[in-house]
């Protein structure tokens, strides 16, 4: 008789993307550039990455913070404080920094509340099920990220009505919002900023959209939480003026570099999620210790330091860009933290991504499915403890590569939908 395990997963094996993976690490073990091990990491952003130290342009720790002391010994104090983890549900207790580092954060973000979640993946397969019933209705960017898109497949297994829309397509949304009448309420989710590309949606549109279909706005801003807006809080608060009809998902652990994700809303749905959401009521919270290590973070995203650690990201995003498009480069995005060169073919993406590593730079070439087949890229995440020499040194070594490979990019060609992955 068989072993059913030994079948399961010889029959996993020979699924789509099991065995496209699979044959890619076979043929090309030494081109992919995935599952790489970092050994470790030296100052600035420099990392030994399966044996030879490059500069990492891969680290979406977009302020540096990861490195910053008063981070490091909050983390210490934490576990001298509360130990490695709560030991519980939030849905029996939270400890103390829990409870403190939601009001910093909402304070921080100027929001009425704010819930913290494990991560911005839990957030999002916790949030969209919970805040929706089967009479309401919920519509997603068709190019949102992966999680949410896991998160309308659990809302739609209890009942509630789901779509897509075109991505970032104002009109395609009032279209997908009237077909799906009658509902009592929508939701619309998005990105705030596209992890692949670096755009951002037309959220002024889309709120007054929003308005006139009884919806509310759901913005995953995991890529602007500490990059983009004033002091870093995001996309939305700049581009509305207020969080009236908008409920805003960021990451702890990206900009902020901690741990987690958060959704900022007001003390009633706050109230409901605590309740509703599987995550939250069934699963464990974020470790005390980097609950400490989130309000020294607001500290300093309130303070001068923060202020200067932004602009040196800005003025490091400008350089990059600068640079790639006097090299013919045609960089994507840019706004925040990411930039994104189309190389086209996988192969050839892959291939750009080993001779740069070579180089001495680690860039993230991402290929199918985490983007369109044949819309391989090369994502370049900026960070504000990059030196303006590293950047040149990388735009430089892209400008080498593409003239080795041959590769002739068009400005025409640069991605403007890409689809998300967690990556």
């Amino acid at each position: 008789m068989d072993n059913p395990l030994a079948t399961l997963s010889s029959q996993l094996m020979q699924t789509t993307l099991v065995r496209y993976y699979h044959r890619l690490y076979l043929d090309f073990p030494d081109v992919h550039m995935k599952d790489m091990t970092q050994e470790e990491s030296g100052a600035g952003r420099r990392i030994r990455l399966d044996g030879r130290w490059v500069t990492n342009f891969g680290s979406d720790s977009f302020l540096g913070l990861d490195k910053h002391p008063a981070v490091l010994q909050s983390l210490a104090l934490g576990i001298q404080k509360w130990g490695s983890h709560n030991g519980c549900s939030r849905a029996f207790s939270s400890v103390e920094a829990n409870e403190i580092a939601e009001a910093r954060l909402a304070s921080w973000l100027k929001a009425p509340s704010a819930l913290i979640f494990p991560s911005v993946t839990l957030t999002n397969l916790g949030a969209l099920p919970a805040l929706l019933t089967r009479h309401d209705a919920l519509v997603v960017d068709q190019y949102a990220h992966h999680c949410i898109h896991q998160g309308a497949k659990i809302a739609k297994s209890q009942g509630i009505a789901t779509s897509t829309f075109q991505h970032n397509d104002p009109d395609s949304l009032e279209r997908t919002l009237a077909r799906l009448r009658p509902y009592r309420h929508a939701i619309i989710a998005m990105d705030g900023v596209y992890s692949m590309s670096g755009t951002v949606p037309p959220l002024v549109e889309f709120q007054r959209i929003a308005r006139q279909h009884r919806a509310v706005l759901y913005v995953d801003d995991a890529h602007g939480t500490g990059v983009l807006g004033e002091r870093g809080r995001g996309t939305v608060l700049d581009t509305l003026g207020n969080y009236d009809n908008t409920l805003v998902v960021g990451s702890l652990s990206k900009g902020l570099s901690c741990f987690g994700g958060f959704i900022a809303c007001n003390p009633q749905i706050k109230f409901a999620l605590k309740v509703r959401s599987g995550p939250m009521v069934f699963g464990g919270p974020v470790p005390p210790p980097y609950l400490e290590a989130i309000a020294t973070v607001m500290d300093i995203m309130e303070s001068e330091e923060g202020l200067l650690l932004l602009s040196n990201l800005r003025e490091n995003m400008e350089h990059f860009n600068r640079l790639a498009l006097e090299a013919g480069l045609f960089p994507k995005g840019g706004i925040g933290a990411i930039a994104s060169l189309l190389i086209g073919d996988e192969m050839a993406t892959m291939t750009a991504g080993k001779l740069l590593f070579e180089r001495g730079f680690f860039v993230q070439s991402v290929i199918f499915p985490a983007v369109p087949h044949k819309q391989g890229i090369l994502r370049v995440q900026i960070n504000a403890i990059h030196t303006q020499e590293q950047i040149q040194g990388l735009v430089e070594a892209i400008a080498s590569v593409v003239e080795e490979l041959g590769l002739a990019l068009n400005p025409m060609d640069a991605p403007n939908q890409l689809v998300h992955t967690n990556l």
